[in-house]
């Protein structure tokens, strides 16, 4: 965000609005409508919502081990595919995804920096999970429900590794810069970013918003300070990797997590 030029030309405005609306609506903009629809779902059914289950990682068919990895290994080129067009269009303007931070130049410090990151928000985030389902705005969350193949574990940090990448690429980084480029004040770029990242995790119920909202508040002022998205996608990927491979662990072991 630092150092970006205000386009002030009213076509290359009107351009930028557009690309941003379209970006969003192949993307991430659409999974926030869906997760609203989902949640409507949630509410108006005749159960609770903290005794209803919501399923991040999915399986497509569980029966049938080879098969399920081949719409794993798709669906992970899916959440990519989106960065690769942010790419695009970042290259057209004479930049690159350098632009918003996401590359190799500083590795140990983005690891360092996205790891200590990913602790605070992870554990705050837990609180604030168990908090909301037992007071009944948020449905049980099943992190994973991947059968035991071996490829389970692979898959399920590509898995994190993706949604890292797409999240805080286009959520942080692609959105900010192009909301800085038209102009929009901090404050409300930031509220912008946080609450699209909310929208799409509606399907787990308010709680999830919340949390969601807040993280992206942090991750935005972060990315304010750092100026580059690599340690976001650090502490995103580490975050949802403890969220997947420690359900799998655990889940059915204590109390607190749905079976």
């Amino acid at each position: 965000m630092r150092g970006v030029e205000v386009v002030t030309d009213p076509r290359e405005r009107r351009l930028l609005v557009w690309e941003v609306v379209a970006v969003f609506a192949v993307s991430l903009g659409l999974s926030g409508v869906r997760a609203l629809v989902s949640l409507v779902g949630a509410l108006t059914a005749p159960v609770p919502l903290n005794a209803q289950t919501s399923t991040v990682l999915g399986s497509y068919a569980p029966d049938r081990p080879w098969l399920d990895l081949a719409f794993q290994l798709v669906r992970i080129a899916q959440l990519l595919a989106p960065v690769l067009l942010v790419a695009y269009l970042l290259a057209r303007e004479g930049g690159s995804l350098r632009t918003v931070g996401f590359d190799r130049s500083r590795p140990g410090r983005d690891l360092l920096g996205g790891l200590g990151l990913a602790a605070v928000i992870g554990g705050c985030g837990l609180l604030l999970y168990l908090g909301a389902v037992a007071v009944g705005a948020n449905t049980q969350v099943q992190a994973s429900s991947l059968s035991g193949a071996w490829w389970t574990v692979p898959v399920a940090v590509l898995n994190a590794a993706g949604n890292g990448i797409l999240e805080e690429v286009l959520v942080v980084g692609f959105l900010l810069h192009r909301l800085s480029q038209l102009g929009v004040r901090v404050p409300a770029a930031f509220a912008v970013s946080a609450l699209l990242r909310g929208s799409y995790h509606l399907y787990q119920g308010l709680g999830g918003f919340v949390g969601n909202v807040l993280m992206g508040l942090v991750f935005a002022e972060v990315y304010r300070r750092w100026g580059r998205v690599a340690p976001l996608v650090v502490a995103h990927t580490a975050i949802d990797v403890v969220a997947f491979v420690g359900y799998a662990a655990l889940a059915g072991r204590v109390g607190w997590l749905p079976g």
